[in-house]
């Protein structure tokens, strides 16, 4: 797509549904130079060390890392294209900052999830869709509480627990967690505490991405990114405990660095790797369009 002028960006903005989703930058300068958004870096273990043209008018967001650093010029370009910043730790297992001059392109996605949240029987079927996809399956019909659901949930989850210290041999004796006191807790429960954390902050960019309500958990509720909670939980079981299991593990047996550092490094690793928040805009767009889902089957049937 051509632009015209030094800019042409007011009225040649690319629709976000035909960009690429996510650019990830770290360790590098992102400024503007001859009218072009450049990133010069030094290199990291995903780019090499150079000066790259950003094609920002094609992406919906961009994550900037550690050792990024971004011009007053640049916010200014990105504001124009309606292209996001959003300041992460490496890999995403921390979010600082969201700059998003623009929102979503429309408010679909944050009506939907209001009327959903709002309506007590909607809201209950959504909660139920997030419990069965962290069950692997259907649940039982009958099953319209939160209290009975978190109690299928919890037996299943002891359970993997229990699978991935007999894989690893990493000793469990179940989850403990003094907020208080976080460091005296045995090593898996570190190395969890510390997974836990890095796929809420990641969960918490999904959610600023999609444009839904961060505030209107479905299954938490008191926390004002409660629906982050509820999509970082979906991949508990995935992804999040056998990292820890993992990074426990590795501590266990070469020492050295810090567990917080080894479940960290993991954890981003993991994110980076397999795709998770693209996974979990995803989810949102299912869990916030289940309506429509059903409709259609219904409409089919």
């Amino acid at each position: 797509m051509v632009f015209k002028g030094r800019l042409g960006l007011d009225t040649a903005r690319v629709p976000h549904t035909d960009r690429h989703g996510l650019m990830w930058l770290e360790r590098g300068r992102l400024a503007v130079e001859d009218g072009n958004v450049v990133f010069t870096t030094a290199g990291s273990d995903v780019l090499a060390a150079g000066r790259y043209n950003i094609p920002f008018q094609q992406v919906s967001n961009i994550l900037l890392g550690p050792g990024g650093v971004v011009s007053h010029d640049a916010l200014r370009h990105l504001a124009r294209q309606q292209t996001g910043l959003v300041a992460v730790g490496s890999k995403g297992v921390r979010l600082y900052a969201v700059f998003m001059p623009f929102g979503p392109d429309r408010s679909d996605r944050a009506r939907q999830h209001a009327e959903l949240w709002a309506d007590p029987d909607r809201r209950i079927d959504v909660a139920r869709a997030m419990y069965a996809r962290r069950l692997g399956g259907e649940l039982p019909p009958h099953r319209r509480d939160l209290d009975s659901l978190r109690g299928l949930e919890g037996t299943r989850v002891r359970q993997v627990y229990r699978t991935l210290s007999e894989q690893h041999g990493v000793p469990w004796s179940g989850r403990r967690y003094d907020r208080s006191n976080p460091e005296s807790a045995d090593p898996p429960n570190r190395a969890l505490n510390h997974v836990v954390t890095a796929m809420y902050a990641a969960a918490r960019v999904a959610v600023a991405l999609a444009g839904a309500l961060p505030q209107l958990g479905f299954i938490h509720e008191s926390s004002g990114h409660a629906f982050a909670l509820d999509i970082a939980d979906l991949y508990r079981s995935e992804i999040t405990v056998p990292v820890a299991f993992r990074a426990a593990k590795r501590f266990e047996e070469r020492g050295g660095r810090t567990l917080e550092s080894v479940a960290r490094k993991m954890a981003g690793r993991t994110l980076y790797e397999e795709d998770v928040i693209p996974m979990m805009i995803d989810d949102i767009d299912e869990l916030l369009t289940l309506d429509k889902q059903d409709g259609e089957s219904s409409a089919s049937d």
